[in-house]
């Protein structure tokens, strides 16, 4: 009986087999069910929760973090663009900068009012001094 010869291979042959494109009627979640929000959708709850549901004081707070957010990213702007021959005034006003914003993110956990259980050891004192209340 002869041997059987193996098929020839062309050099030009592909061994991997092409994948399969996904057909558009699979998708990952139907149309109507909460995984299928859109970006602008869940965006647009995510702001109308926080603007009803946040206190204003917390309001506040966070817009001082967004500030600073800002000027921080001016001083490296600033240090990028045009130079940094003070290196260490960029350093220190960087520095500041980031070191407030640290502090204001930790006094905002403390003082905002969904997290009291958290923070039960948190003087009265420290908290008024914060809030800007003044007894009376």
């Amino acid at each position: 009986m002869p041997a059987k010869r193996a098929p020839q291979i062309s050099p030009h042959a592909s061994a991997v087999p092409p994948i399969p494109k996904p057909s558009p009627k699979t998708s990952a979640a139907p149309p109507s069910s909460p995984a299928a929000q859109t970006a602008r959708e869940v965006s647009s709850a995510l702001w109308w929760r926080y603007r009803s549901a946040t206190p204003q004081r917390v309001k506040l707070t966070d817009a001082f973090m967004a500030f600073l957010v800002a000027v921080g990213g001016l001083q490296f702007a600033y240090c990028v663009l045009v130079g940094n021959y003070p290196f260490n005034a960029f350093l220190s006003g960087f520095g500041a900068t980031v070191g407030q914003f640290v502090l204001t993110a930790s006094l905002r956990i403390q003082t905002n009012p969904e997290n009291r259980r958290e923070f039960e050891s948190v003087s009265h004192e420290r908290k008024r001094a914060f809030l800007g209340e003044t007894e009376g």
